[in-house]
C-alpha cells in the first residue's frame, strides 16, 4: 500500500509445478520485505498474462498462499499481504540461528522459565511411582475427570465457580477457540470481534471461513455502543472478546463496562466466547458470571505458567457445552497424556499458583521498566501486562521495520487490525525477553526509534 509499482515476481525454474513456485516466490518476496503487510498482489489474470501462466496456476497458487497464511483475500478487493502472513510468523519457529543477536519483543509467551526445577522434580516424581504409560494410551476417564477437577479449582483463582460436568478439556485456549466457533457458527455466518484482535482469533475465523467485523475499542476495551450497532449491522449473533488485558492493547473492562457489555448480550440475544488467557495476570473478574448462560470462558495455563504446557478448559452451561462436544470426546482428543498429568500435579500441588505469582511479580517490574523507558508512548497504563500498546509517530510498519534493523523484533497494528484505518501502534511483548537485562536493552532501542522518527517529522 502506498507504493506505485506493481510486484512481479521471479520463479524459480527447478521441477516442482508453476504454482509451488509462484507460492515460493511471494513467500521470499515477504521474507525480504519486497511484499509489506498491507500491499494488494497483482490481480491473479493480470499476474498469469505476465509470467506467461495459465490463469489457473495463478489461481492454485494464491490459493495456496493463503492457506499457507502468507497473504488473504477479500471479495471485492483483491489478495493482500494482510495480518495472515505476519499472524504466521508470530506462531511459527523463531530462527534465532539466522538472527542471533534479535531481541524477540513480539511473541506473547510467559517469562523465560522462573522456576526450571519444577519440570525436572514432576518428571522424577512421575517415574519413581512408576508411571510409564503416560505415552501409551489415550486418556482414559480418570484422568479425563482429574483434568476436568483440577480445571475447576483453576478456575476458582479467577472467581469462577464451576462444576467438573461445567468444563469441557482441550489442547490449549486455540484449540478451544477454533472448536466453540466450529461448533456455533455455521460456514460464511459472520462473527464480531474487537477492531483489533488478537492473531489467534483472526487466523480460527479465517480457517473456519467466518467473515469477522470490527468492534470498535477504547481504553477500557469493547464499546457498548459500538457493539450494538455492530450486531445490528452485520446481523451478526456470536462475539469474541478479551475484556481482560485485551491484546494487543492491554486494556481492562471495569465493572461498569462489563455490566453495560452483558446488557447489550442480553438485549440482542447475543453468544460471547471469553477469552481470559490473560485473567488471571489481574484482579479484574471475568466477564463470564454476567452474562447469564450466553457465555463460554476459554481459559489455559499457556500464558500464565508455562507456553508448553497445551492443556485448556472451556466453561459455559450443560446446554451449550453439549453444542460444542455432544459426545466429550473431540475437545480432549489432542491433550497429551503426559502434559495433563503434569499440569493436574502442578495446580493440585500449589506449583502452577506459585509460578503464576512469580510471573506476576516479573511482569510488573517489566511493566515499569516500560513505562520508564517509553512513558508518554504509551497508549494503556492502568494495570500492569505482559505486553504493551504504544504509539507510533507515523507508519507502524515502518517503525517495526526500522526496530527490526536495530536488532529488536515488535509487532505492527496491521497484524491485529480487522478493517478500518491505520492504527500507528505497535505491541511490545514485555514477557518475550529473556531477561530484564535484555528488555531494557530492547526498550532503549525502541525509544531510540521512537524519537528518531519524531525528530524527522514523520
Amino acid at each position: 500500500m502506498g507504493r506505485n509499482f506493481v510486484w512481479t515476481p521471479h520463479l524459480v525454474d527447478d521441477d516442482q509445478p508453476r504454482y509451488l513456485a509462484l507460492v515460493d516466490a511471494i513467500a521470499m518476496a515477504i521474507e525480504r520485505g519486497e511484499l509489506t503487510i498491507g500491499e494488494r498482489l497483482p490481480p491473479q489474470r493480470r499476474l498469469a498474462w505476465k509470467l506467461g501462466l495459465n490463469p489457473s496456476t495463478t489461481q492454485q497458487a494464491y490459493r495456496e498462499a493463503a492457506a499457507r497464511h502468507l497473504v488473504a483475500g477479500e471479495v471485492g478487493r483483491g489478495t493482500y499481504v494482510l495480518a495472515g502472513s505476519k499472524e504466521a510468523t508470530l506462531f511459527r519457529l523463531k530462527q534465532h540461528d539466522r538472527h542471533p543477536t534479535l531481541i524477540d519483543l513480539s511473541t506473547n509467551v510467559p517469562v523465560a522459565d522462573l522456576a526450571p526445577q519444577d519440570l525436572q522434580q514432576s518428571l522424577q516424581s512421575l517415574l519413581q511411582a512408576g508411571d510409564f504409560n503416560l505415552l501409551d494410551h489415550y486418556l482414559d476417564h480418570d484422568r479425563l475427570l482429574l483434568g476436568r477437577l483440577q480445571g475447576a479449582h483453576w478456575l476458582s483463582l479467577r472467581g469462577i465457580t464451576v462444576d467438573a460436568d461445567d468444563l469441557l478439556l482441550c489442547g490449549g485456549a486455540q484449540q478451544a477457540l477454533t472448536c466453540v466457533l466450529q461448533s456455533l457458527c455455521q460456514p460464511g455466518e459472520p462473527v464480531m470481534v474487537e477492531a483489533l484482535s488478537a492473531p489467534g482469533i483472526k487466523a480460527a475465523c479465517r480457517q473456519l471461513r467466518l467473515p469477522v467485523h470490527g468492534v470498535a475499542l477504547d481504553g477500557q476495551g469493547l464499546r457498548p455502543e459500538a457493539l450494538e450497532r455492530v450486531a445490528r449491522a452485520s446481523g451478526a449473533r456470536l462475539l469474541v472478546t478479551t475484556p481482560t488485558l485485551h491484546n494487543p492493547t492491554g486494556a481492562c473492562m471495569d465493572d461498569a463496562r462489563r455490566q453495560a457489555i452483558a446488557d447489550v448480550v442480553r438485549r440482542n440475544e447475543l453468544w460471547v466466547i471469553e477469552d481470559d488467557v490473560y485473567g488471571a495476570f489481574s484482579e479484574r473478574p471475568p466477564l463470564y458470571p454476567l452474562l447469564d448462560g450466553r457465555g463460554v470462558l476459554v481459559s489455559s495455563l499457556s500464558k500464565t505458567v508455562a507456553a508448553g504446557l497445551r492443556v485448556g478448559w472451556i466453561a459455559a452451561s450443560p446446554d451449550l457445552l453439549e453444542r460444542i462436544d455432544p459426545h466429550t470426546r473431540a475437545t480432549h482428543w489432542s491433550v497429551s497424556p503426559l502434559n495433563l498429568q503434569i499440569a493436574c500435579q502442578w495446580i493440585g500441588e500449589g506449583t502452577a499458583a506459585r509460578r503464576l505469582a512469580q510471573q506476576r511479580e516479573e511482569v510488573e517490574q517489566r511493566w515499569r521498566l516500560a513505562r520508564r523507558w517509553l512513558g508518554e508512548a504509551l497508549l494503556t497504563r492502568e494495570a500492569p501486562s505482559p505486553h504493551i500498546w504504544v504509539r507510533t509517530p507515523a507508519c507502524a510498519e515502518t517503525l517495526a521495520a526500522a526496530c527490526r534493523q536495530r536488532g529488536v523484533e515488535v509487532v505492527p497494528a496491521s497484524v491485529f487490525a480487522v478493517g478500518g484505518e491505520a492504527v500507528k501502534a505497535v505491541r511490545i511483548s514485555l514477557s518475550a525477553a529473556v531477561s530484564r537485562a535484555q528488555l531494557t536493552q530492547g526498550l532503549e532501542i525502541v525509544r531510540a526509534v521512537l524519537d528518531d522518527g519524531s525528530d524527522s517529522g514523520a
